[in-house]
This record gives C-alpha cells, sequence and structure tokens, in this order.
C-alpha cells in the first residue's frame, strides 16, 4: 500500500479499536464514544503540553444543526482539556461542497450567501465555545478558508499544493470513489486538495497540528497530514469521530418535520426540546454521552433509570433540558419544558410563565382578540376566533358534548362564558378541543 507513491508513513496507520489512548482528552473521548480513529503518536504529542486543533464546518446553510454537534462537542472537549480550539469556517470550500457522504453534485452558493451563513455560524458556535480565553482556557479563534483560498491563484495552487498528490491516491479515497459510477466533477474532486491546504494554512498563521472531523474525513485529514509532512517537515496529527446512528436505523437529525436546526427561527427551542425528549431509549445513554458533559456517574445512574423507570423518561428529559439549555439558553429550556409538559398532559396551564406563553405561542394556533365591554366573554366565539371550531352551531355541540376545555378547565354544556378572572398572564386563554387540538388566545385591551 502506498501514499502518493511512498509508503504509508507510521503516523498515518489507523489505530487498532482495542488500543487504548492515554492522554486526558483521549480519554474523555473514549469513554464517551466519541474516538472513532487517529494517527499513531497522537497520544504522546498531546502529553508535551497544549495543541491548536481545528474542525472545518460548511456554510451551505445559515445554521448549523443537530447533526453537526459531534464535531462541535469534539472541540469543547478540546478546549475543556487545556488546548485551544480553531473553528474554520469554509467560506472558499462552501462555494465548492465537501462530496464526502453526497450522491450528487451540490448547489454552489454566492459569496454573499456564504458570508451570511458564516457570520449566523459564529453567533451559534459561541454557546459553546468560550472565545473570549476567560475561563482559564485557550480562547478559541475562528477563521474563515476564503482568507487564502479565494486569493491563491490556480498555477501557484497546482504548483506548490498539486503536485504531492497522485491522481491514482485521490481516487482511492471513499469521498470520490463512492461518487464515481454516478460522476464527479472536477470542482469537487478536487476538494481534497482544498482542504489539505486549509490544514497548511493554518499549521503556518496558528500552529495548528491536529485536525477533528466525522470519519468520513479520514482521508482527507491524513491528506493535509502528509501535505504538512512534505512541505514544511513537521509532524501533525487527525483524529476522527463517528457518525452518529439512532437504533431504529433512520438518520439522526431527521424529523417528520426535516432537519433540527440550532437556530431558533428554523427550529424552536420546543421543537429542539421535543428533538431529544423523544429519543429511543436504546440510544439515550449514547446520547448523553455524546451532547453533554454531563460525568459518568451521573450518566450510568441515568441509564439504570431508563432500565428500572422507563415510563418516567428522566434520561430523555436530563438530555433534552441539558442540550437545548447549551443551544437556547437555560430561560428557552425551561420555557420548553413547560409547553412539552403541557402539551403532554403533565402541566398546568396556571402554572406556565409568561415564557412558555410566548413560546407556546409559536407552537399552537394564535389569535389576539380585543377585549369584550362585559366582564366575561363568549366561550363559542372564543372557539370560532381560534378556529377549533367552524361555527357557534358547532361549538354549542362541542360543548354540549364536553369536548372544550379552557386553562384546564372542562366546560359543562351551560359553561357559556369565561369570566376576566380566568385569564392567565397578559390575558391569555388557553383553549382545547377534544384531547389534543390547542389554541391559545390573548385578550387585548
Amino acid at each position: 500500500m502506498a501514499v502518493y507513491g511512498y509508503s504509508v508513513p507510521r503516523y498515518l496507520l489507523k489505530m487498532s479499536s482495542t488500543t487504548l489512548p492515554t492522554a486526558s482528552l483521549l480519554d474523555e473521548l473514549a469513554w464517551r464514544g466519541l474516538l472513532n480513529q487517529y494517527t499513531e503518536g497522537l497520544p504522546e504529542w498531546l502529553e508535551r503540553g497544549a495543541v491548536t486543533a481545528y474542525c472545518g464546518f460548511d456554510p451551505s446553510a445559515p445554521s448549523l444543526h443537530v447533526g453537526n454537534l459531534v464535531p462541535v462537542m469534539g472541540l469543547v472537549h478540546l478546549q475543556r482539556a487545556g488546548h485551544r480550539p480553531i473553528v474554520l469556517v469554509g467560506g472558499g470550500t462552501g462555494m465548492i461542497g465537501d462530496p464526502s457522504g453526497k450522491t450528487a453534485e451540490r448547489q454552489l452558493n454566492s459569496p454573499d450567501v456564504v458570508a451570511e451563513n458564516t457570520r449566523a455560524i459564529r453567533s451559534q458556535l459561541e454557546r459553546f465555545l468560550d472565545f473570549s480565553g476567560t475561563q482559564g482556557r485557550p480562547g478559541a479563534i475562528m477563521r474563515d478558508n476564503a482568507e487564502w483560498l479565494l486569493t491563491i491563484g490556480a498555477v501557484e495552487f497546482m504548483r506548490d499544493v498539486g503536485k504531492h498528490f497522485t491522481v491514482n491516491y485521490m481516487l482511492q479515497k471513499e469521498s470520490v470513489k463512492s461518487r464515481m459510477e454516478a460522476g464527479i466533477s472536477y470542482t469537487e474532486f478536487s476538494y481534497m486538495l482544498l482542504q489539505a491546504y486549509d490544514y497548511l494554512e493554518l499549521h503556518r498563521r496558528e500552529g495548528a497540528t491536529l485536525q477533528l472531523g466525522g470519519s468520513d474525513q479520514w482521508g482527507n485529514i491524513t491528506a493535509g497530514v502528509e501535505l504538512i509532512r512534505r512541505t514544511e517537515g513537521h509532524e501533525s496529527h487527525a483524529l476522527t469521530l463517528p457518525l452518529v446512528t439512532t437504533a431504529a436505523g433512520t438518520k439522526f437529525g431527521k424529523t417528520e418535520a426535516g432537519a433540527v436546526w440550532l437556530d431558533p427561527a428554523r427550529s424552536s427551542p420546543y421543537r429542539m426540546y421535543q428533538f431529544w425528549i423523544n429519543t429511543d431509549d436504546r440510544d439515550v445513554g449514547r446520547y448523553l454521552r455524546f451532547f453533554t458533559l454531563l460525568g459518568r456517574e451521573e450518566i450510568e445512574s441515568l441509564e439504570c433509570e431508563v432500565a428500572e423507570h422507563p415510563e418516567r423518561r428522566a434520561a430523555q428529559q436530563a438530555l433534552a433540558d441539558d442540550v437545548t439549555a447549551r443551544v437556547h439558553g437555560a430561560g428557552a429550556a425551561r420555557a420548553a419544558a413547560e409547553v412539552s409538559a403541557l402539551l403532554f398532559g403533565k402541566g398546568e396551564a396556571r402554572s406556565l410563565s409568561p415564557e412558555a406563553l410566548e413560546a407556546l405561542a409559536a407552537e399552537v394556533p394564535f389569535v389576539e382578540l380585543p377585549a369584550p365591554e362585559g366582564e366575561t366573554i363568549d366561550v363559542l366565539e372564543l372557539f370560532v376566533a381560534a378556529k377549533l371550531a367552524q361555527s357557534k352551531g358547532a361549538a354549542r355541540r362541542l360543548l354540549e358534548q364536553g369536548g372544550l376545555n379552557v386553562n384546564g378547565r372542562r366546560l359543562g354544556a351551560s359553561d357559556r362564558a369565561v369570566a376576566r378572572e380566568e385569564l392567565l398572564p397578559d390575558g391569555h386563554l388557553l383553549l382545547r378541543k377534544g384531547a389534543r387540538d390547542y389554541a391559545l388566545v390573548r385578550v387585548v385591551g
């Protein structure tokens, strides 16, 4: 086996799955199940002192999604172990797109779109990483590979980078092999060289000696390791994290409504909370290790709780609380938990906080109505206005059947009015038809 016509360097060999790392960062990743493979010599390299490591993120969308959280948490653990993380946003490569894991050519984005997406991703990552360096650890850095990729000339790139890679070597990479039958453009074929060059530039500019990525990135990352050795004569390393799967065989991060995004405008905190609260019992232990900073004893205790009392969903609640709070803040997580408890029959309408009422308005039909002149509000008009009944006649029939509910109180056939004192904070009323059809009304004035 050869790389670029040479024998494979020992530090490019994949580590055996039975080999246990000795450095604290690798120990942490290993017990959490986040360690896939790494280059030989990395444990010793980490033991020498703090290193600078980077992971790249594709700005093809204006938000990261939960599927990106494994590499994000890899950087979190790296920083907690005293190393300096670099977030590389692919402002340059994002205009092309990584072919890894793709079956068709990606749509190319304009420079303006890529720049806008890059700014949004930075703000999301600030909830995970300390960019200030004020917590006693090296501050994280964000870099955009547009800085060097959009300024280098084609001839210069081919002369200084392309000469170190043979076509035969590139054809062996899984990201290329998987696309050969369907076809792959030269643009995507060359992506590997661009990622290798990113590693070289960050090595030169920031002293980066470690690159993290998903398991599908092993070939691209080790190409950068070899490029640094060839051009600079320096040692550098690769570390990959596992791709997340579900026990049910479905794609992680996908729901019936689509991807779960970190941007609250694309996926609300409530939707984020629900994604985690609905985790399969078979997956929740792994996900607690992957996506939270909870300790081993606490996670193992929650796993025992799942085994003994699965109906309590204690582990899922801990997972949902932790990740939603990290992504959206503690207040949004509490509001999402309140809304979740209410909509699934475990909460009281009158106990809802103002923040929960605001969150609820985004999840169920919401309407504002002018305050009536008297001290009561007509029930039939309420349910018609909220579109839970097509007409007053239909609302009356539901009322007589005991199918209407206001603020958790089931209405009787003679309950034709709601008193003003029943209003929730800021004039809200929570309506329910049957078991699951909700609406929120705000009485204004």
